[in-house]
């Protein structure tokens, strides 16, 4: 493989490089955010009815580069290149992270394998 697929596959390969310096600086929760589930149990028996609610992510305060962030942020962003969501709660900033990856990752992908094909 040479010449416009090769230098394709070096941006795909920096994007990716980005895309993951990035998330795991701006992208990823300090942590998870956990399910709180609360309810009424009536006083004469009967039917519990529980409401489960998420917190939204926070942004981290700490260290943001460490190897359990790096290996979120790489599966959010190999996620993104074959345009599938991670399914990873992401604060505000790693949302847009992730759809600007899952829409330039995709097609330097794309522009790598056309360049091959027309050799």
């Amino acid at each position: 493989m040479s010449g416009y697929g090769l230098r394709a596959l070096g941006w795909l390969a920096a994007a990716m490089v980005v895309t993951v310096v990035l998330l795991m600086g701006f992208g990823l929760p300090q942590e998870d955010p956990k399910q709180e589930a609360t309810g009424t149990v009536p006083s004469g028996g009967g039917k519990a009815t529980f409401e489960i609610e998420k917190d939204d992510p926070r942004n981290p305060s700490g260290n943001r580069f460490t190897g359990k962030r790096f290996d979120k942020a790489v599966n959010v962003t190999l996620n993104s290149v074959v345009f599938r969501s991670s399914g990873q709660d992401l604060t505000t900033a790693g949302t847009y992270i992730e759809m600007a990856s899952r829409l330039m990752e995709p097609a330097l992908l794309a522009l790598a394998v056309r360049g091959r094909i027309n050799r």
